[in-house]
């Protein structure tokens, strides 16, 4: 298996994880502030990556050189986790996860803003189907909310967290400096849990834990361990083997996962229509897989 494939299949496991927190996370939104759980989630996370760190060789002094690298993609990741989970207050999973769907896009333009990643016909077509797809589902297919551009508070909120998002896929290798994925990720979950506990103090301190509901506790517990310490260790893995817009582009999959998700939680499902934008979101992606599966004998970095 080529270095890039390998890079596809973090992907399509990144996808599925990530989907969880989605339908977990809008069950857990109205009980507690995001950054407190956000706090405790990094926290968490980052103790699991330091076992994982230090059993495996530990950290060499080159990866403490220029920290201020992990301060800022601990920047970007904190805000998109904390106006994901204000998002899920008032957004539905599957339209946030529509949302998500459009960092494919973003994260192409600043793939070539800061590493001159230039994207195929196939790819700008499958982006642009991909797109078409999410605003389907975000304006819930009414024609007449597209154009009175009649967007919920939540889904605007996440929009925000996604572009920062998008930009961390590529400051990725931009920053990496040799180091491995699990360092690499250690160091960005420590500085991310050292910013939520400092700006998060207030609401950790006002946070009655002991009233939580278990879905609280359900939802930190997977998000520190699936949908952070794993899918920061696949995204960072991924992300040096293949250009940032495949990297985003597996978040077209989210809709569809999230819809399992939401049928395992016995959840309501979306209208039929609905689905409309979901099969689109997932011809973009097979049509980048095709665009990938044509290219032979290319180097890890054109994926």
């Amino acid at each position: 298996m080529t270095e890039a494939r390998r890079g596809h299949l973090a992907m399509l496991a990144f996808s599925a994880l990530v989907a969880g927190s989605f339908s977990l996370g809008s069950m857990a939104a109205p009980h507690i502030a995001p950054e407190a759980l956000n706090a405790v989630r990094f926290v968490i996370a980052a103790v699991i990556l330091a076992v994982l760190v230090f059993s495996t060789g530990g950290m060499d002094r080159s990866a403490l050189r220029a920290p201020w690298r992990y301060l800022v993609l601990a920047l970007f990741l904190v805000a998109y986790f904390v106006l994901m989970f204000e998002g899920l207050k008032t957004g539905a999973p599957v339209s946030m996860a529509a949302v998500f769907t459009l960092t494919p896009l973003l994260a192409a333009g600043f793939g070539w803003m800061l590493l001159r990643q230039v994207l195929t016909g196939r790819m700008a077509i499958a982006l642009t189907i991909g797109g078409i797809g999410a605003l389907w589902v975000i304006f819930r297919a009414d024609l007449s909310a597209l154009l009175a551009f009649g967007i919920g508070r939540g889904e605007m909120v996440y929009f925000v967290g996604c572009v920062a998002h998008a930009v961390y896929a590529p400051l990725v290798p931009k920053l990496n400096r040799g180091e491995r994925p699990a360092v690499f990720t250690f160091g960005v979950l420590v500085a991310g849990a050292a910013l939520l506990l400092i700006f998060g103090f207030p609401s950790l301190m006002n946070t009655d834990w002991a009233a939580l509901p278990p879905v609280v506790w359900v939802t930190i517990a997977y998000t520190a361990v699936f949908a952070s310490a794993l899918t920061f260790l696949l995204l960072q893995y991924a992300t040096m083997r293949i250009p940032s817009a495949k990297v985003m582009a597996y978040t077209y999959l989210t809709p569809s996962w999230v819809i399992l998700w939401e049928m395992a939680l016995g959840r309501p499902l979306p209208p039929v229509l609905i689905l409309v934008g979901v099969c689109m979101t997932m011809a973009a992606l097979a049509l980048l897989l095709k665009d990938d599966s044509q290219v032979r004998g290319r180097v890890a970095s054109e994926g």
